[in-house]
């Protein structure tokens, strides 16, 4: 009983590790740019119309907080699913927020950040 009980702690471990160097880590995915290259970006506007003409898998934009993020080299790699095709090309600000994310989400959208929206 203490063999299972000490490899469960021991697997315990290695999964926490696994995680957090996977938090911490570059992720596999191919966003658009990098956080810190938004700043660069921030100058390209686009309508909403213009957003409204990339939902599909293929080419998945989405807004969030008046800001625009390509999202389409993540949406295979969605843990959701075809969730975050729910409002492509659309405002996905009230799905991004839910409680199904988890905090480093809010570090991973900037991958993808290509603008903001006109107003």
């Amino acid at each position: 009983m203490v063999i299972i009980a000490a490899l469960g702690l021991f697997i315990g471990f290695l999964l926490s590790i696994f995680v957090f160097t996977l938090r911490d880590g570059k992720s596999k995915h191919t966003g658009k740019g990098q956080s810190n290259l938004s700043d660069n970006k921030a100058s390209k506007t686009y309508s909403k119309a213009e957003v409204s003409s990339h939902n599909k898998r293929t080419d998945c934009w989405i807004i969030i907080k008046n800001r625009v993020y390509d999202v389409t080299s993540y949406v295979e790699e969605h843990p959701g699913g075809d969730a975050i095709l729910t409002h492509a090309g659309d405002d996905s600000t009230e799905g991004f927020y839910g409680p199904q994310h988890a905090t480093r989400v809010f570090d991973m959208i900037e991958d993808f950040y290509i603008g903001d929206l006109q107003r």
